[in-house]
């Protein structure tokens, strides 16, 4: 190797540490203050779990039947096996980047029978037209990566995956968050199913005894339908909760991999005297580390800016190292001997002079895809801050109203025992009855309602905190 060539290699190799990426910070977003998170009232604070498992936060509820249905989510919900297809395809994008680090080498071989034109200019005088070609080479090709292109798209590349593998967790905690809602519901649906067979029951011996009533001259007409109507709305109302409760049921199906023909839960109805767990909101700096898809968008930009790198590399020549060793023959008989050996070495340079502006529009494409990225990750973090505060304030709010609403259900119990009364001495006519006993279940089904609305709460809760009671990164 000459002096020329020693000099050139070596200064290549002092360039290969170059890089044109900017340096890359996660981008600044707005924060509430770092004391408490808005609305959090008297909403119990407890400390974390440390001795329970940060991915099965669901176990909190100490649900034995949720925990089973629970458990079959990450195995046989298709769209998490989709997003883990996904990051298998984000983890073979990464080793394809990274194979640019590593030189090529490859191996031919060709054997071909021609004939040239004796006609031709270059065809020899007194030379045989048919000739044989017999060649066997190994290239060996190597990018040096001066500038660091190859360097920032392995980068972009492993920021990539990992962004995918927080979408799978985003996904994950999405699906068990889901599921849980949706057995709360179902739970809650059971119970007002429950109050409703029972209002029918009531309401059915209430018609039974104005029928009789009226029989003997005790009752008019119109307290007979109006008992009538009663019961058949009192009807309507449960046919129309048990349709709600296999819509729910069907969607637990589908989230557990099952089929909704032949899936079923047994009524186990929701009590008003269950308490939806003690949940650590932390502080709000922390969110940012445990919500995966805050850690899927920061990772996106970190992307971004790799990209950009790669794109102000195309600037400048690209070097490569190219080398062959081969045989080369007219015939067999002296193909692989020493006299038909083949070779060459050296070093390449390529740098683009005219593209009609490519570069440049590449360039700004990638500093736009990186604007749009920060833009989504600011986003993302006050989504996710806003879903924190939207929970703890039903959590509130939802604990104030099940105080007060319980009271309402005493009370409307009262008035509908002394409406009762009064019917059967003669006071006060059937409507009386009719409108304290309508009260009183409405009373009944919203007490339920806030209920099931205060479990989904803390349900939801967990989840814009990023599932479990401790910090965690993305896989």
């Amino acid at each position: 190797m000459n002096g020329s060539t020693s000099a050139t290699l070596l200064l290549i190799g002092t360039l290969a540490a170059c890089s044109f990426t900017p340096t890359y910070t996660s981008p600044p977003s707005s924060a509430p203050p770092a004391s408490v998170y808005e609305e959090a009232g008297d909403w119990k604070v407890a400390e974390p779990m440390d001795a329970q498992s940060r991915g099965d936060w669901w176990t909190a509820f100490n649900d034995p039947q949720l925990d089973g249905l629970e458990a079959k989510v990450g195995a046989a919900n298709q769209d998490i096996k989709a997003a883990i297809a996904r990051l298998q395809q984000a983890r073979a994008e990464t080793r394809i980047q990274r194979a640019g680090l590593f030189p090529t080498l490859s191996i031919g071989s060709s054997v071909a029978r021609g004939r040239a034109s004796p006609n031709s200019p270059t065809f020899l005088r007194g030379g045989e037209p048919t000739y044989g070609n017999f060649d066997l080479e190994a290239d060996f090709s190597y990018e040096l990566d001066v500038w660091g292109r190859v360097r920032n798209s392995v980068n972009s590349a492993k920021a990539g995956q990992q962004a995918t593998a927080a979408d799978l967790a985003t996904l994950d905690l999405s699906m068990h968050a889901e599921l849980a809602t949706n057995y709360f519901n179902l739970r809650g649906e059971d119970a007002q199913q429950m109050l409703l067979e029972k209002t029918v029951e009531d309401y059915s011996r209430s018609l039974q005894l104005t029928e009789n009533l009226y029989k003997g001259g005790g009752a008019a007409l119109a307290d007979v339908e109006q008992a009538r109507a009663q019961l058949e709305t009192a009807r309507t109302q449960a046919a129309d909760t048990r349709l709600q409760r296999a819509l729910s049921e069907h969607a637990i199906a589908v989230l557990i991999g099952e089929n909704p023909s032949a899936f079923h839960l047994e009524a186990k109805p929701l009590s008003l005297d269950a308490w939806p767990p003690a949940i650590d909101p932390g502080l709000p700096s922390a969110l940012l580390e445990r919500r995966p898809d805050v850690a899927a968008a920061e990772r996106r930009v970190a992307a971004a800016n790799f990209n950009i790198g790669v794109a102000r590399a195309a600037y400048f020549p690209q070097f490569s190292l190219a080398a062959s060793f081969g045989y080369d023959s007219t015939h067999s008989s002296n193909w692989l001997t020493a006299p038909s050996r083949t070779w060459s070495a050296g070093p390449t340079g390529v740098l683009t002079v005219f593209d009609a502006g490519r570069h440049r529009a590449q360039s700004d494409q990638t500093h736009a895809v990186f604007d749009e990225q920060v833009a989504d990750y600011r986003k993302v973090v006050l989504a996710a801050y806003e879903e924190v505060e939207d929970n703890l304030a039903a959590l509130h709010h939802l604990q104030e109203e099940s105080v007060s609403q319980a009271a309402a259900v005493t009370a409307t119990s009262r008035a509908l025992q002394q409406s009762q009364y009064r019917y059967k001495a003669g006071l006060v006519t059937y409507l009386d009855v009719v409108t304290n006993e309508t009260t009183n279940l409405q009373a009944q089904l919203s007490n339920m309602n806030i209920q099931i609305r205060r479990m989904s709460a803390s349900v939801l809760l967990v989840k814009a905190l990023g599932g479990g009671w401790q910090s965690t990164t993305a896989p």
